[in-house]
């Protein structure tokens, strides 16, 4: 059979990844917290690096008090650890 040859100016298809850098101990840790329930937005320096990386959000509760929970990412980042 012939197969097509690859075309070498086509530039090959990127693995869509979660992480664009290695998470330190701290964001691990808040990621761990956010496991078991959302926190005060302001309660942990790590939060913009997680949420710039899309593994936190921000929502509002009753209240209207801003809270970090964990995005679909960030759940996939801890069962990738085998955390959950």
């Amino acid at each position: 059979m012939n197969q097509p040859e690859p075309n070498i100016n086509e530039t090959p298809a990127k693995r869509p990844t979660i992480l664009r850098r290695l998470l330190s101990h701290h964001e691990l840790a808040t990621l761990l917290l956010l496991l078991h329930a959302p926190i005060d937005a302001s309660a942990k320096p790590e939060i913009p690096q997680l949420y710039e990386a899309g593994l936190v959000e921000t929502i509002s509760n009753d209240a209207g008090t801003p809270h970090i929970r964990l995005t679909q990412q960030g759940n996939a980042v801890l069962r990738g650890l085998g955390i959950k």
